[in-house]
């Protein structure tokens, strides 16, 4: 899956000359958080989000009544306090990566790229999504997380097995463990029983970490 697959496309967005005021009045309007600033020129100038909004309020220690402060928020720009130095990603990127380069630079969102054109966002909650779609979340059935050996083979035996009792699988998810050679494996299926689901396990020999009905 790549980035366009989980993008918001055609973000909102506002210019530079936008006011605090503003730019808050419209991430409350369209229930958003995040956004992107262009320029005159059709270029992505910066990013703008409601922490940034918050850090450029007043602090509580102020002697501003609320009009004044109100009054200061109308005539301060989005240029003034947003971030201009945009980590952007492209529409091809694998969203696998673009979800590490959120996290090893601390921040929500990504604004995707076209030729330097911006043509969608993609942020925390698009990743959200697509991890409980990952999960399988919104199926009923057994969910159960193994450990097994990382050789070939291992997970088409239980697929082979979970299939011969009309068993589905919905979901797997893999993740390394710091034990070598050992890797954890979520599977989630639905047309079979827990006790079945255990004994499919037992045949394959694999550690049971957690089973449930989900």
């Amino acid at each position: 899956m790549i980035v366009k697959d989980v993008m918001t496309r055609n973000p909102v967005y506002v210019s530079p000359e936008t006011t605090l005021t503003e730019a808050k009045a419209l991430m409350t309007k369209k229930a958003i958080n995040k956004l992107p600033v262009i320029d005159k020129n059709d270029r992505l100038a910066g990013i703008i989000t409601k922490n940034d909004l918050a850090k450029a309020g007043p602090s509580d220690a102020t002697t501003l009544d609320m009009y004044e402060i109100g009054y200061l928020l109308s005539k301060l720009t989005v240029e003034k306090v947003m971030t201009k130095k945009v980590v952007t990603v492209s529409e091809n990127e694998i969203v696998e990566e673009a979800a590490r380069i959120m996290v090893d630079n601390q921040i929500g969102c990504l604004p995707v790229m076209k030729d330097d054109i911006l043509i969608g966002i993609v942020t925390e909650s698009d990743l959200f999504h697509l991890f409980t779609n990952m999960f399988g979340a919104r199926h009923k059935g057994v969910r159960v997380t193994i450990s097994s050996a990382d050789k070939p083979g291992r997970l088409a035996k239980i697929a082979e097995k979970i299939a011969a009792l009309n068993g589905n699988i919905v979901s797997v998810v893999t993740d390394e463990l710091k034990e070598p050679g050992v890797r954890r494996l979520t599977i989630k299926a639905t047309d079979i029983t827990l006790e079945a689901m255990q004994s499919v396990l037992s045949d394959c020999g694999v550690s049971v970490e957690d089973i449930r009905v989900v």
